[in-house]
């Protein structure tokens, strides 16, 4: 994976759908304990979101690589005062050798990048969590053997996963149907740009119609109704995604060996049930386990090997 040595990850398309292959064939190769790679090097963890399985995953994921982490809380460090973002990434890229930030804007991650030369990876803004679907398409493919030809239903609210499973799907070959309600839909740019990759190969389709997502599909995903910063409208937001919850009813249509995935957290009851997600096709913790792999795959990947 050299090609990735020294690069950023700020969306999923920022890699090519080979260098995403090779990718998920390493992370496999890692969690298999059929590769030992190990890059001394300190990782900067900048989160203005909070976190449970980004930021342990990836710290896990640096140490077992025999690197350092340094976890840089915003409201202890002097962009709680004000200090310019570009400011900030010119001194992090003199102490780091990478920086994962987690934040809202995608222009601040674009920010950092522009003015680091350290690699700078996107660990969820608003637009993508290229991270996630990193462990996803991991999990999907332990499952299936292969993620191509495999067709996964998304279900609930246009946001940054839906997004980012557009474009991972679209990359390796695998159809994807997202279904939301009308004026709850993914960034339709992304879907453009998802369609022009996929081409005539395979489905990138949008619906508000979740049976008609869910019909024979082969993975059903679903996330929180209401993303971190949009809690003011959590209570509000129920009653219209209702018909996109993941239940049995809307797996029992789906393929007989259809995967349930979440990324967590999950706000039982109201996106999925307990029954599902507790269920025998839940494949969630393998999905959060995964994390860690996809991410120590990613690091070693942009970091590159010690000599």
């Amino acid at each position: 994976m050299e090609t990735l040595k020294g690069r950023d990850l700020l969306s999923l398309a920022d890699l090519s759908a080979d260098e995403l292959h090779e990718l998920l064939q390493l992370a496999a190769q890692m969690k298999a304990g059929k590769v030992n790679w190990r890059c001394n090097k300190v990782l900067g963890l900048l989160f203005y979101k909070a976190s449970t399985r980004t930021r342990v995953s990836f710290s896990v994921a640096m140490y077992q690589l025999g690197g350092q982490v340094i976890d840089l809380n915003p409201n202890v460090t002097q962009v709680s005062r004000g200090e310019p973002l570009a400011d900030t990434a010119r001194v992090l890229d003199r102490y780091l050798d990478i920086l994962a930030v987690r934040t809202f804007d995608q222009k601040d991650l674009q920010l950092f990048a522009d003015c680091a030369k350290i690699p700078v990876i996107n660990a969820l803004s608003d637009t993508e969590h290229p991270c996630q679907v990193l462990a996803d398409l991991l999990t999907v493919q332990e499952s299936y053997g292969s993620v191509k030809g495999v067709t996964l239903a998304y279900l609930g609210d246009g946001n940054n996963m839906a997004n980012s499973l557009i474009l991972g799907c679209a990359m390796m070959g695998m159809n994807v149907r997202v279904a939301t309600p009308p004026e709850y839909q993914p960034d339709l740019a992304i879907v453009e740009q998802a369609r022009a990759i996929a081409g005539d190969r395979t489905e990138v389709m949008l619906t508000d119609d979740p049976i008609a997502a869910a019909k024979g599909a082969c993975v059903l995903y679903t996330d929180v109704w209401a993303s971190m910063g949009q809690e003011d409208s959590a209570s509000s937001r129920i009653p219209i995604f209702q018909p996109y919850q993941v239940n049995q009813e809307l797996l029992s249509i789906a393929d007989k060996h259809a995967i349930v995935l979440h990324c967590l957290p999950a706000h039982r009851g109201e996106e999925i049930t307990d029954e599902v997600i507790e269920g025998s096709q839940s494949m969630v913790w393998d999905q959060a386990e995964n994390r860690m792999h996809a991410q120590k795959a990613l690091l070693a990947s942009l970091l590159g090997a010690d000599d």
